[in-house]
This record gives C-alpha cells, structure tokens and sequence, in this order.
C-alpha cells in the first residue's frame, strides 16, 4: 500500500519518495474536519431549536432545503472558480464565506432568518470538496489517490464525532447562540496554516525530486480544454454526477436528522446522544479510509481502474442494506451498530465515487466535473429533505427513509456503470 508508512519508489527507482504530500492531506483532512462541524451542528441542536423555536419538523426540513440549494448552486460555481483560479485561493475563499455565515447563525431566530444564514453557509461550504479533490488531484498521482481522498474526507467524519461532543458543552455553558460563534472563531487558525502551507507541486520548495518525480509519474493531461458544457454532454460527466444524486441525500439525513432519531425512537436528549453519534461517525471514519484503501489495494495487485473501483463500490452496497430494518431495532446500541455500519459503507463508496473525476478526466477539468456532481448530489438532498419533513409529519415514522437509503447504493453503482461501462479516460475531443 502507498501510504506515508510504506513509501513508494520513485518511477525512475532513484530513491524513496519524501512525505510532504501528505501534509497536505492534513490540511485537507483538518478543513473537512471543519465544515461537518459547521453544517451538523444545526442537526445536534435540532431538538433544542425545535423546542425553543416551535419548529415543525417540515420547518426544520425546509432549513435544511434552503442549505442545499444553496449548495447546489454554489457547488456548479466553485467547480469552476476553482479550475480557474487554483486550489489555494479557491479554497480560501469558500472557507471564508462559510465562516462568517457559520457565525451568523447566532444571530438569527426564526425560519426564515435562518433560511437565509443557511444559504451563505451552503454557498461557502460548496467550495469545500472541489477544491478539496482539485488539491488532491494536483499532489498525488492516480494510484495513490483514491486513498488520499478517503483520508481526507474522513475528516468528515471527524467533524461529526467532534459535533456532538463539544456543541452540547458550548450550548449548556453559553447558550446555542455563543456556541456558533465561537466555534466559528477558532477555526479561522485553519485559514492561516492553509494560506502560508500550500502551494503546488512546482511552487513547492521543500519538496524533494524524488516526490515531485513520484507525483507526476502519471501521463501528462491532453492540452485541449473541456469547457463546462461540452463536459455536460459527455456521458461520464454523468457517471458521476448521477452517483451524486443517490448517495449524497443519504448522507446528508444522517448528519440533519441522526439527533432526531435518536431523541424520538430511543428518548435521548442534547446530555446523551454524543456517545452514540460518536460511535456511528467512528465507524464511518473507518469506512472512508477502507473504501479508498481498498480500490487502491487492487490497482495495486494489477487488477483495473473499472474493476477496483466497482467491486470496492458493490461491497459497500451490499454493508448498506441491514439499514432496512433500522426502524425496528429495539435496542439503541444494536441499531447504533446498523446505522454506524451503513454510514461506514457510504462513506468507502463515497471516496470511490469522488476519486471518478479525476480518473476520467483531465486535471484541468475535476474542479469542473465535481462542482456538477455536487449541484446534482445537492439537487437529490434538497427532494430527499422535503420527502423527509413530508413523512415524518405525515406518518411519524422513519421505515419509508430508512427503504430509500438501504437502496440508493445500488442505484448509484448501476447508473455509474451505465454511463461509463469501463471507466476509460475522456478524450480531450469529447463533444
């Protein structure tokens, strides 16, 4: 396995390779890390603001619709603010924006307000994953980096295990509003690590030959560009965007509506669903490391591009399904081990499905690809978040989502094979 443990030759076998690029994937890990603390905490503290507020849970969904169309748009955006003007100040700027909107928060009291704070947060925190995988893109060559962004995106995961440990403290202490605030503040420490940290490869001083040589072993990238809607007609554009749209509203109910399934079927409150949210989102981490190390494992051992990504994705569909019964498991913590096994699954699938882009296309292009990916993952929350508040208000039970979310895997999985049955490279020509 590539990692920082097992350090690869470089390609002309002059030497290991240095490890700087997985600095890197620290800064990455550590900003992922903080936009799932930003964009869960509303979800930690939903009983609470339903409570104070007197929100309905159709209320509280269509927050959660605002936050996503917003995402929606500002994903396609920063796609292509990202392409053009580099990871480093695209990634500064949207992290910018969502901060000061995380912060607003506190500010705020009813629904609409709310609403609104919530699109400046969807809007910055869109730039997150493309400027995230751009980074990526550029620091590791294809072998290694289905692994680099499963590391990296499971500082997603580390944000939600922190969520529910240091809101519920901050909330009791100084009030939901403060707790905002102040978690808002201290992550600008992020923004200057970032800024004086990164550069591109070629920038980057104190990286050795050796690992400039490593990282730009793969062939180089066509010159041709691929404007924005010619890759809109090109049928893997859609592989993977598509994917988006199954996987990503599952995701996006575990992080809004976990608390509430929680405190409805099991009578946990603010003081006593951090354990099992922590739990979950552990086994979750877990999963976004072993789905990316796995895919990369068989690239490894000689297997393809197309056969280690699907095989890697279909195993992962196949952990989601106990999550049909989730709904009727008595005992908390044997459903905390369901649900932790199937958020787990998502996210090995998740850093499968992210590593497409940029197995597909060329460099000058991801930033492109994932922004539209996102826009359509972020379109198929904003219908799933309604259809939640929907049931849940009409029914009062979670059986119906819980269906939805054991099947969407497989969904993806087919759709992905459809629009690009062997995963090969586009050609720069594609029209």
């Amino acid at each position: 396995m590539n990692t920082p443990a097992a350090q690869p030759l470089a390609a002309s076998g002059s030497g290991k390779v240095g490890r700087h690029r997985w600095l890197i994937v620290g800064l990455l890990f550590a900003a992922t890390a903080i936009n799932y603390v930003d964009r869960q905490m509303i979800g930690v503290l939903k009983p609470t603001l339903q409570g104070e507020l007197k929100w309905s849970e159709l209320d509280y969904a269509n927050v959660v619709f605002w936050f996503q169309t917003a995402y929606a748009v500002g994903y396609l955006a920063f796609g292509k603010i990202v392409d053009r003007i580099g990871a480093r100040l695209g990634y500064a700027l949207a992290f910018v924006i969502w901060t000061l909107a995380h912060m607003a928060h506190g500010l705020v009291g009813n629904v609409l307000q709310f609403s609104l704070v919530r699109i400046g947060l969807g809007l910055g925190e869109s730039g997150n994953f493309p400027a995230g995988v751009k980074a990526a893109t550029e620091w590791f060559p294809a072998k290694e980096r289905a692994l680099a962004v499963g590391i990296y995106n499971a500082g997603a995961n580390v944000g939600a295990i922190i969520t529910p440990l240091i809101v519920p403290i901050l909330t009791l202490k100084y009030g939901w509003r403060a707790a905002f605030v102040i978690t808002g503040a201290v992550s600008f420490v992020w923004l200057l690590a970032w800024l004086s940290i990164y550069r591109t490869p070629r920038q980057e001083k104190r990286l050795s030959s050796a690992e400039l040589e490593w990282i730009e072993s793969d062939p180089p990238d066509p010159a041709t560009p691929l404007p924005w809607l010619k890759l809109v007609r090109i049928k893997e554009t859609w592989a993977y965007a598509l994917g988006k749209f199954c996987i990503d509203p599952i995701w996006w109910f575990y992080l809004f509506w976990l608390p509430g399934v929680l405190a409805t079927r099991y009578g946990l409150d603010l003081t006593s669903f951090g354990p099992p949210l922590v739990a979950i989102y552990l086994l979750s981490d877990a999963g976004s490391v072993l789905g990316g190390w796995a895919s990369s494992r068989m690239m490894k051992a000689g297997k393809s591009v197309n056969f280690s990504r699907k095989i890697a994705m279909l195993g992962c569909a196949i952990a989601v399904t106990p999550i049909f019964f989730a709904q009727h498991i008595r005992n908390l913590w044997v459903a905390v081990c369901v649900i932790g096994v199937a958020a787990a699954a998502h996210q090995a699938f998740s850093a499968n499905l992210y590593t497409l882009p940029s197995d597909l296309f060329p460099r000058s292009a991801v930033g492109s690809v994932i922004g539209i990916g996102g826009t359509i993952g972020a379109i198929g929350g904003m219908l799933f978040a309604l259809y939640t508040g929907y049931v849940l208000d009409k029914f009062g039970s979670y059986a119906p989502i819980f269906v939805v979310a054991g099947s969407a895997y497989f969904v993806a999985l087919a759709l992905v094979h459809q629009f690009s049955p062997a995963l090969k490279p586009v050609e720069a020509s594609a029209s």
